[in-house]
């Protein structure tokens, strides 16, 4: 594959989720419009000037990082995780729907979806390519098998072969867990700012090297199966006051939700009500009827 299959905002949702089943990868560009990435830019710059470099060749000795985009850009960040491709192709991803005994009780349960990593990254001129990769690796996933991840790379400058476009091997989401990755096999996810890169976490991918005189920003997001334990501690990477503020459906993104059939419950209950109520309040409600708590 000589490149990315590149879309637009008006690419139909099926479409995109065709192409990442078969590719691992897709390009939509214009994700963001200018505002949004000029706000973004605004509010990530100064953290990412003072972030010191990694001393980790894996992150990059040359590259600098910056988490906790949702305290740091709330408004900005909301309209990255909602954008209808981006959160619904991980909904039809990976929200698939399984099944158990309870007793003679044949129960199917949808597992939810959760914000698990946010990360600005600045890759300064020098920096050097960095090693190929599995995302999903961070929860020891096995392949080939159904996805866990669904991951976004957002260009907050232009994407080029010179500056470390990131790299991708198309198709490598389908390899099993034997076959190692090369750079011979990548392909650089070439883009205008304001796009982004989507892959699940099974393809090997990584920063590609900057051999030019200015920086490539950009800023990356994960949604992960609601079950695993999220990557970037969400409950202290964002304050309640933060989350207090943010829409209700990325507020259960970040985590103030239950994964069916009850991971992350409260007293038994649905922890979004926390927002809301105290936990003594919380513990003198009815429980519900799942069968598990």
């Amino acid at each position: 594959m000589a490149e990315l299959t590149h879309v637009n905002p008006a690419t139909s949702l099926d479409e995109v989720v065709e192409i990442l089943e078969r590719d691992g990868a897709v390009i939509v560009e214009n994700f963001v419009d200018s505002e949004t990435l000029a706000a973004l830019r605004a509010d990530l710059e100064l953290g990412l000037e003072a972030a010191g470099y990694s001393e980790s060749g894996y992150d990059g000795k040359k590259t600098k990082r910056l988490s906790s985009l949702f305290q740091r850009s709330p408004r900005q960040m909301t309209s990255v995780v909602l954008q209808p491709q981006f959160l619904g192709a991980a909904r039809r991803l990976l929200q698939q729907t399984t099944h158990m005994w309870i007793g003679k009780l044949r129960m199917e349960v949808t597992p939810s979806i959760q914000i698990s990593f946010t990360q600005a990254i600045r890759i300064d001129p020098g920096q050097g390519r960095q090693p190929l990769h599995r995302d999903d690796a961070m929860h020891l996933w096995r392949h080939p098998g159904p996805p866990c991840r669904l991951q976004l790379m957002l260009a907050m400058t232009d994407f080029t072969r010179a500056n470390g476009a990131t790299l991708v091997i198309p198709g490598s989401h389908q390899w099993d867990d034997e076959r190692a990755p090369a750079y011979a096999e990548a392909v650089p996810a070439v883009m205008p700012a304001g796009s982004a890169l989507l892959w699940p976490g099974g393809v090997y991918h990584g920063g590609g090297a900057n051999t030019t005189d200015s920086p490539r920003y950009s800023l990356s997001v994960a949604l992960d199966l609601g079950n695993l334990r999220q990557e970037e501690n969400q409950y202290l990477a964002v304050s309640r006051e933060t989350v207090l503020t943010l829409p209700e459906e990325v507020q259960r993104l970040l985590g103030w939700d239950r994964c069916p059939p009850g991971l992350g419950q409260v007293e038994t209950q649905d922890p979004h009500l926390l927002l809301e109520q105290s936990q003594q309040e919380l513990a003198t409600r009815p429980r519900g009827a799942n069968p598990l708590t």
